[in-house]
């Protein structure tokens, strides 16, 4: 029985595919280089090796597009008819649960795979993106400090493991643990974007903008290329920016490496709508850039998750279109009685959050102030991060200035301004 380098019995496998195998699971790990190509050599040395087929699953179902997702879904389809021991059962076990919409359950079963195998890198970092869509802050860190007692620093894939405790930390508000993991990931791995990215989420928190300049365009720049994660790191970037006021150098990575080739990718849309939604809220021209954006966002179906069906809203909002607007919000009242986590997400905090944006977008204000100020403990339920969730809050307090609703404004405001901000309002940029 092949075995990868922690022990791990890898069904299928011959040692040349383990290998490869290995190199496509590091530079997902990273978030960084091409995946896909060692990933399919794996596969065509060795067809029936399960593992890679899960990884290629985890890989392409996740945030993807219609088009990417449908590869997920084939290897979700082939691994499904593999032989397979029960660790590699529970992989295949929690994608089929995602698929099926639910995402609670997925994410017990990687919870359960990762404490019978805590060296299973792949299970702890497939179980925090699971955590994070499900916006369970707690176990983003959980999950991670579980198998901590199992590891130590001379282990392969340290670095992996410390940015994705410095995730978890920074999204419990142990702020100063999070800036510390995720610096010796990238002191160990500089290619490594989860921790980047960890330390950036420290940085827009703290509202150490200056800081996070310097973190993402000088300290270590080793994340840049082949950045699979680099949309987003490049949004936190922009963030630092308009909190230095500097609206131009924003809409400057916006058209380049931000969004400059128009992804239909779903993460990669929703971060283009926050940003240009930020900016929307400071008064600034965004010059036509909604356009190809909403474009984008009414090529794929919408009704599938909530988070993303937020943004999409302010895409549509922004470049006026009202027809894709009121379809959203049909989508979503059919969510409502759909199978699957979703319909409590949107239930909860999406279609409330949906129907806030737009009537911001109409000039309710006082509308749009009474649904977000009625749905802003529950909108984590619907995911992300509190640094994305956050535009909302932001949302929330141009909608209160705009209503004349002072006393509200001045609440919030004294909120952020206060030295360590609360999980889930991040003092960004307003």
């Amino acid at each position: 029985m092949t075995r990868d380098h922690h022990g791990l019995e890898m069904t299928g496998a011959s040692a040349a595919a383990a290998d490869l195998y290995q190199a496509a699971r590091e530079r997902f790990h990273c978030y960084a280089g091409d995946s896909l190509s060692p990933l399919k050599a794996a596969l065509s040395d060795s067809p029936g090796f399960v593992m890679a087929h899960a990884l290629k699953a985890w890989m392409t179902l996740v945030a993807a597009n219609t088009e990417v997702a449908a590869m997920g879904l084939q290897a979700l389809g082939t691994a499904r008819g593999l032989p397979m021991n029960a660790r590699e059962a529970g992989h295949v076990a929690a994608l089929d649960r995602l698929v099926a919409g639910e995402v609670q359950a997925a994410a017990r079963i990687m919870t359960e795979v990762s404490r019978q195998h805590p060296h299973d890198v792949l299970a702890l970092q497939v179980g925090q993106t699971l955590d994070f869509l499900l916006g369970d802050a707690h176990g983003l860190h959980d999950r991670i400090a579980a198998a901590l007692p199992a590891w130590s620093p001379d282990r392969p894939e340290w670095h992996a493991v410390q940015g994705l405790l410095a995730f978890g930390l920074e999204e419990t508000g142990r702020y100063d643990e999070a800036e510390a993991a995720g610096r010796r990931c990238v002191a160990l791995e500089p290619t490594n974007n989860w921790g980047q990215h960890a330390v950036a989420h420290v940085m827009v928190m703290q509202g150490r903008h200056a800081d996070g300049v310097r973190w993402m365009r000088h300290e270590n720049t080793a994340w840049q290329p082949q950045a699979q994660l680099g949309v987003h790191n490049w949004w936190h970037t922009a963030l630092f920016h308009l909190g230095l006021g500097e609206t131009d150098a924003a809409l400057e990575l916006y058209d380049g490496p931000l969004y400059g080739e128009g992804s239909t990718f779903a993460f990669d849309m929703v971060d283009a709508a926050a940003l240009l939604w930020r900016l929307h809220l400071l008064g600034v021209d965004s010059g036509g850039r909604w356009e190809a954006l909403a474009d984008n966002f009414a090529r794929e179906p919408r009704g599938q998750s909530a988070f993303v069906d937020v943004h999409a809203m302010m895409a549509f909002v922004g470049a006026g279109r009202d027809a894709e607007a009121a379809a959203l919000l049909d989508a979503q009242s059919a969510a409502l009685a759909g199978t699957g986590d979703n319909a409590g997400f949107v239930r909860e905090a999406g279609l409330p959050a949906c129907e806030a944006v737009r009537a911001f977008g109409d000039g309710d204000y006082a509308r749009a102030a009474r649904l977000l100020g009625d749905t802003r403990d529950r909108l984590h339920r619907f995911g992300g991060s509190h640094a994305q969730r956050d535009v909302l809050d932001l949302t929330l307090i141009a909608a209160a200035r705009r209503s004349g609703d002072s006393r509200l404004e001045t609440m919030l405001l004294d909120e952020r301004a206060g030295t360590i901000p609360l999980p889930g309002h991040a003092r960004t940029v307003m």
